[in-house]
């Protein structure tokens, strides 16, 4: 379908599509700046808020897989067409909330209701795209989902100071809103829908089984979960390390992660370029390396005490920068052996990803957090435990479908 593209329509595509992924990035951390004006809205403590982002995590998780099915059933669009009218009225039910135990709720179903965006652009880019160009591709749509930590934060920080952080989240439904046209007018349907496929319990719970069955599957899909879900304790942590313990201004804190994104998405781009003379294989390995080893002299270096303000920034850096390589080649290789089911895919590789990022997103929370010592033990715990899969499950996949080959991928039934 790429061939008969115009350049219009393509770069069309990829800010549609990307603009769909970083739904959920928006989501989060728009609201991140406000952490300690909603914790005094609602009575609680900064940390305590952090639930509300562990339980954004795991209905983002949950909704995938509910949403994987349906996008193979009845095409694309109409679910998610749904799961944004979910989205909107969950927005807006955040702009009401009056306590913790309310407001940690109705950001699950906001979750639900974004996930559905989330899970459709993954399987789009299998729809539109040949196999040889999904890591370019899921690298695109990374640098439209850059513009998440680069500028929610901060525009976050500057709507909580003027109007209260309510508003924020007048923002996000305006922006689900505007993404339902963009999707209703610029979004061509990738997908017929299937009436072979069944929504019963048994058939899906089969469907995602021989999803999880498939070596290269667990394997790349597991492997980036596990690299990503350190970026989820970072956002989750940050506000916390920065404003708490570092003391910085709302503001402040918003610039500072901005300039860190920088890192993660500068390197997601700079792999197109890599990917010319190495395998993403080969690049995965060597990027996780590298996350491991800043990860554990992150944690001894904070643990001892050696880091401020500037090295700790410097080292999150190098971290995040690391995660930026991985993430797109993980996802491209997670989903190449799918085709007729690759909403299935998309929706178990996001959920993976999400659960294991919320799970570890929560723990971080649960840490009374005087320093940042808690951050970076789990930080580095993702990435040794990233590292290990990599190694075992790479020597139990036996038929790769590799992506520099270009070869088509095949049905999974």
């Amino acid at each position: 379908m790429e061939a008969n593209m115009t350049t219009r329509q393509y770069w069309s595509l990829i800010l549609i599509l990307g603009t769909m992924t970083a739904l959920g990035p928006f989501s989060i951390d728009m609201y991140l700046s406000g952490y300690q004006a909603i914790a005094e809205d609602l009575h609680t403590t900064t940390a305590r808020i952090g639930l509300s982002l562990a339980s954004y995590f795991i209905g983002i998780s949950a909704g995938q897989l509910l949403y994987g099915p349906l996008l193979d059933r009845f095409g694309r669009k109409k679910p998610l067409y749904a799961g944004l009218t979910v989205y909107i009225l969950a927005s807006a039910g955040c702009i009401v909330a009056r306590s913790l135990d309310f407001f940690v709720a109705i950001r699950f179903i906001q979750a639900i209701g974004s996930c559905a965006a989330a899970v459709a652009s993954v399987a789009m880019v299998r729809d539109f795209f040949p196999i040889k160009d999904s890591a370019k591709v899921f690298a695109l749509l990374m640098l439209v989902v850059g513009a998440s930590p680069m500028l929610a934060p901060t525009i976050g920080g500057y709507i909580t100071a003027a109007w209260g952080w309510q508003v924020i989240f007048v923002v996000l439904g305006l922006m689900g809103f505007l993404l339902m046209l963009a999707c209703f007018f610029f979004l061509p349907e990738s997908h017929q829908p299937d009436t072979s496929m069944s929504l019963k319990p048994g058939p899906i719970i089969n469907g995602f089984w021989s999803v999880m069955r498939e070596p290269q599957f667990y394997t790349y899909a597991l492997t980036g979960a596990l690299a990503f879900s350190g970026l989820f304790v970072y956002v989750s942590s940050s506000p916390v390390v920065f404003m708490d313990i570092f003391h910085v201004s709302e503001q402040h804190f918003g610039w500072i992660f901005a300039g860190l994104s920088v890192g993660f998405i500068g390197s997601s781009q700079l792999n197109s370029l890599t990917l010319r003379y190495f395998r993403s294989e080969q690049i995965i390995r060597i990027a996780l390396l590298g996350q491991t080893i800043v990860g554990i002299v992150f944690c001894i270096g904070t643990y001892m005490g050696w880091l401020g303000l500037g090295s700790t920034i410097f080292i999150l850096f190098l971290f995040l920068s690391c995660l930026g390589f991985v993430n797109p080649n993980a996802s491209a290789l997670s989903i190449a052996p799918f085709k007729k089911n690759a909403g299935s895919a998309a929706a178990l590789m996001g959920a993976l990803q999400m659960g294991i990022g919320g799970l570890a997103s929560t723990i971080s929370s649960l840490f009374d957090m005087t320093t940042a010592v808690p951050m970076t033990l789990i930080m580095a715990a993702t990435a040794v435990l990233s590292l290990t899969m990599l190694l075992v499950g790479r020597t139990r996949i036996t038929n790769p479908v590799l992506l520099h080959e270009g070869s088509e991928a095949v049905a999974i039934h």
